[in-house]
């Protein structure tokens, strides 16, 4: 009897952590990230870019490094500053993950596409669009 609380014990606590691991990888990623483009924190939200990455701002698209693209993103929230942001949906596929979401920045609406890979141990923004909303 011992025995079988203790299968159904350890078996209970595998089954936790699996799910605890799955809720979390799969939301995680785009709650910081929401943050700083709701604050218009252009540094902290540069810790997620990656190395090299592709940014565009109201129909201009640059390959860029992480530095560019802060400063580059910086300049947008010193003219349209942040009220709030809202992913309205998410999407993964393997080791990228992808949300679509709305900005309201300088009183005006923007659309905003984020596509994020997994590198080693974490995801980094591949890819950061801001488009205003006609």
């Amino acid at each position: 009897m011992r025995t079988l609380v203790r299968l159904f014990l350890a078996s209970a606590v595998l089954c936790l952590c699996i799910t605890a691991h799955a809720a979390g990888d799969g939301y995680d990623v785009f709650v910081p990230i929401s943050k700083y483009l709701a604050k218009g924190d252009a540094e902290s939200l540069s810790a997620w870019f990656a190395d090299n990455l592709e940014i565009t701002i109201m129909s201009n698209t640059t390959d860029s490094s992480k530095n560019q693209a802060k400063q580059i993103l910086k300049s947008f929230f010193g003219t349209h500053t942040p009220r709030s942001f809202e992913i309205n949906h998410t999407a993964s596929r393997s080791n990228s993950k992808y949300a679509l979401g709305y900005l309201n920045a300088g009183g005006e609406l923007f659309e905003v596409t984020i596509f994020v890979s997994k590198c080693k141990d974490s995801y980094r923004i591949q890819q950061l669009k801001i488009d205003r909303i006609r």
